[in-house]
């Protein structure tokens, strides 16, 4: 199977079902904020209880939090060394003649309080970021699916392992130096995912409130369609997207959040327009705003 689009809807995977080389995972991390929008950091749980409940048929669980995560880092989300996601992702069943779609169980009619649900651009912005090219977002997830009315199953599927073979591409990840250099850059776009108030520093969700200097702001809710959790029409996606300049092709965009999901995501919605080349600054505001010796501004 040739390579396949970054987002794909549930016709295209219902179609494939019986595809051998096909690998589906559910990628839901339960994520937890404050209550009435008080500052502090959220609480993180694995998924699986909530896949083995019900997930797409013959779907795998892959976990995010902690399997695919470097649970030696000082940060949540620290992307793993690439032999070892090799090993992990391998064990998983997925080899380099797979063909991946990853989805997660955000539903926005069943938790219109806790919108920030979207993981299945993160596995596959790991993915990519290893050299691995035929793995694709469905659009709107389990809950979309179920709309639909398309085959679910309970318990648990796994697939037989295989050899992944990793070859990381370095453009595709930003760390604290290279940040800290875009700063004083025009040929670089800092482009901040989280909620308006939070970027403005109204809200303490990280050790210090606030953004890092030159970056511009586009709420990752913004890019979804709040009542299916779909992501928005493509000119809908370029309003926003162009606004910032993050569509210039004259120039890098870095994304980053609090640890690097909502940065995933939004890189995801930015390949669908053509932008497959955004990197993600994985430690994001996590990392950043525990160094003190690091400049944060506050406004919009």
């Amino acid at each position: 199977m040739a390579a396949i689009p970054p987002l794909v809807d549930g016709d295209w995977l219902e179609a494939r079902l019986g595809d051998p080389s096909l690998r589906i995972f559910d990628a839901t991390t339960v994520l937890a904020f404050p209550e009435d929008g008080q500052d502090g950091y959220y609480t993180l749980s694995s998924g699986r209880d909530a896949y083995i409940e019900e997930h797409i048929s013959g779907a795998a669980f892959a976990d995010l939090l902690l399997e695919l995560t470097d649970q030696q880092a000082q940060h949540a989300f620290t992307v793993l060394p690439s032999a070892t996601f090799a090993g992990r992702i391998g064990a998983l069943g997925v080899g380099d003649d797979s063909v991946v779609v990853v989805y997660d169980q955000f539903d926005p009619a069943r938790n219109p309080g806790a919108f920030y649900q979207h993981w299945a651009g993160r596995l596959w912005w790991q993915l990519r970021l290893e050299g691995f090219d035929n793995v694709a977002v469905l659009d709107g997830g389990l809950a979309q699916w179920r709309r639909e009315g398309r085959p679910v199953e309970s318990g648990e599927t796994h697939y037989p392992p295989a050899t992944f073979t990793a070859r990381r591409r370095p453009e595709l990840i930003a760390d604290k130096a290279q940040v800290r250099e875009a700063i004083t850059r025009d040929d670089i776009l800092l482009l901040n995912t989280v909620d308006p108030v939070t970027h403005a520093g109204g809200r303490t969700t990280f050790s210090r409130p606030g953004h890092i200097p030159n970056s511009r702001n586009v709420w990752y809710e913004d890019i979804f369609d709040a009542a299916t959790g779909k992501l928005k029409s493509p000119d809908a996606l370029r309003a926003h997207f162009s606004r910032v300049g993050a569509l210039d092709p004259s120039k890098r965009t870095i994304t980053y959040c609090g640890s690097g999901i909502a940065a995933s995501v939004e890189a995801l919605a930015l390949a669908t327009l053509g932008r497959d080349d955004v990197a993600v600054y994985d430690g994001s505001l996590t990392e950043w705003t525990a160094d003190p010796d690091l400049p944060l501004e506050t406004g919009a």
